[in-house]
């Protein structure tokens, strides 16, 4: 299967644990190994246990008891300390040579945007030899706030621009919208439809100068054209294995398995032939 890695990020609260526990459970009853990792020192609970958790180095409970930090500065400084015991990282890796892995991110924004951390990690997973797949989740709840939703997709296009690696954005918690899903043209904002944007947002929007910044905000995402989600429904069989199918081709997941031999059907009827 060779050396992959799905990397999980995304903003608080957005899905990342239930994302990896759900592929993880898929990818079990479809008879595929997963190991669960753990990036997040903030974590309490997990339906999976890790097979490798950053609390085991450093945990925030720790962090901010002992320097008094607080949970957004005591999280930067766990993730800064792991990336200066990186060999701690790579002895972990090391039992799980050939193994696909599915890590599980802090949802500190600043980690995927200019503070150089998940670069870093990044880096030392390419340089062990894995290939790399960035997942981004998003709430699908933000689509019901223009504003929000703006923060999401951008948020979403500078993880992919920082990081530089194969990466889908999905859209979280679509079983959740019920009803109001139809109602919002949900596959608008699957395809980020920037003029759509742009209307809702100036119906909030009655100030010219934050209608100038929406103007430049939607420019700026149709011209980079990067961004587009996957939605998951976990209650949906269907959706879990899209999602699953999109990750799988980004990452070229049994590409490099040798194909089985078909039976040669020719040679079985010509031996047949011949004990006639």
């Amino acid at each position: 299967m060779g050396k992959l890695c799905q990397l999980v990020m995304g903003p608080a609260g957005s899905g990342k644990s239930t994302f990896c526990s759900t592929i993880i459970s898929h990818a079990q009853a479809t008879k595929r190994s997963m190991h669960l990792v753990n990036l997040d020192p903030a974590a309490e609970h997990f339906e999976y246990k890790p097979a490798i958790d950053i609390r085991d180095l450093i945990s925030l409970d720790d962090v901010v008891e002992e320097l008094h930090y607080g949970p957004n500065g005591g999280l930067i400084y766990c993730l800064e300390f792991l990336i200066d015991n990186i060999d701690w990282l790579e002895d972990e890796l090391d039992n799980y040579a050939e193994d696909y892995l599915i890590i599980d991110c802090p949802g500190q924004i600043e980690l995927y945007t200019h503070i150089p951390v998940m670069r870093t990690v990044v880096e030392v997973l390419q340089r062990l030899g894995y290939r790399v797949g960035g997942i981004y989740c998003l709430d699908s709840q933000f689509i019901d706030d223009p504003s929000k939703f703006f923060a999401g997709v951008l948020s979403a296009m500078s993880a992919m621009v920082q990081l530089e690696i194969a990466h889908i954005n999905v859209m979280t918690k679509m079983d959740l919208l019920g009803e109001k899903g139809k109602t919002l043209e949900t596959e608008r904002f699957l395809d980020v439809d920037t003029d759509m944007m742009l209307e809702r947002a100036a119906q909030d929007t009655s100030m010219t100068r934050f209608q100038d910044l929406n103007i430049a905000m939607t420019r700026l995402i149709s011209e980079f054209n990067l961004v587009s989600f996957v939605p998951l429904d976990i209650t949906d069989e269907d959706s879990i294995e899209l999602v699953l199918s999109h990750i799988d081709h980004a990452l070229q997941y049994g590409e490099d398995v040798e194909p089985k031999e078909l039976p040669d059907h020719d040679a079985d009827d010509d031996d047949d032939d011949a004990s006639m």
